[in-house]
């Protein structure tokens, strides 16, 4: 290199790489302080991808937010009241999803009867979905086989897959499982993202593998698992054990999603500290204050 001795030059570049490649591993998709080097080195920030080329990101811990990177035309459609933020180019409208029987179905569901539709209109264009409870989301690929989830699972998915109701197998396990008569099924071609309370515990059981969770912690599984209700073995354990009458028994083959926690459980253990209203006190704010005070 010119005023440089001989490989002093080539010496100087690969410090200067090395230097850069230093920067961009601290702080991935942050800008360099350098202006030429930024036009040269600058590496976005990579959004995950579920394997059908849908583009997303999810943060947070156990109040997670999913933000997803969509094309021109493309197309998302989600539970109502769960989107977050869209930039201005994308557009949103409500629709009743393969019509009025189908809308009924997602009542039943426990979704709402309209869908939400994301459309973007341009490059660049971000929607973003958050739970209505702290807890975790997941993609789930349906292009890979069929999933069933529990009836409020559903957050938000590609157009090209199919939300439908699934129905128990057995009787007991609609009158006894902690996911009800009803449950949700998921096909087609793409991907949906899925949400629940507290973390999520994965499994992949084996032929015949069988795992017991409680009847309310299943999440989601895939069709070929077998879903059915038990019974606790032994009168004492039934009554004093803590853990219930029944329990959820899972079969493989398949994939299976637990969640550390369920709705029902954080408001019973939240319920003891939720102020209370007495007849005949209209005192507000601040005779509730008074009065957990006082006890």
């Amino acid at each position: 290199m010119v005023g440089f001795p001989r490989g002093v030059g080539e010496w100087v570049m690969r410090q200067v790489r090395r230097r850069v490649h230093l920067l961009v591993g601290r702080g991935r998709g942050d800008p360099l302080p350098f202006p030429r080097l930024r036009r040269i080195y600058f590496i976005p920030r990579p959004l995950s991808t579920s394997g059908d080329s849908m583009k997303y990101n999810i943060k947070g811990n156990n109040l997670q937010i999913v933000t997803l990177q969509l094309d021109p035309g493309e197309k998302v459609y989600g539970e109502a009241g769960s989107m977050v933020y869209m930039s201005e180019n994308v557009h949103m409208e409500a629709k009743a999803r393969g019509g009025i029987l189908k809308g009924i179905g997602r009542k039943l569901m426990g979704e709402s009867f309209f869908m939400t539709e994301f459309t973007a209109k341009s490059p660049g264009a971000l929607v973003a979905f958050g739970g209505r409870v702290p807890g975790t989301i997941r993609p789930l690929n349906v292009s890979r086989g069929v999933w069933l989830a529990q009836r409020d699972a559903f957050l938000v998915a590609e157009d090209g897959v199919e939300m439908s109701v699934a129905l128990q197998r057995k009787l007991s396990s609609s009158f006894f499982g902690g996911e009800g008569f009803i449950l949700q099924r998921f096909s087609g071609r793409g991907t949906v993202f899925i949400h629940a309370a507290g973390d999520f515990v994965e499994f992949d059981l084996k032929p015949g593998e069988t795992l017991l969770v409680d009847t309310a912690s299943a999440v989601a599984w895939q069709e070929s698992v077998n879903y059915e209700i038990t019974r606790v073995k032994g009168i004492k354990t039934m009554l004093f054990g803590g853990e219930g009458i029944f329990l959820t028994r899972l079969v493989g083959p398949g994939k299976v999603i637990l969640q550390s926690m369920n709705i029902r459980e954080l408001a019973l253990a939240l319920a003891p500290f939720l102020p209370r209203e007495t007849s005949g006190n209209s005192g507000g704010v601040l005779g509730s204050i008074v009065s957990n005070t006082l006890g």
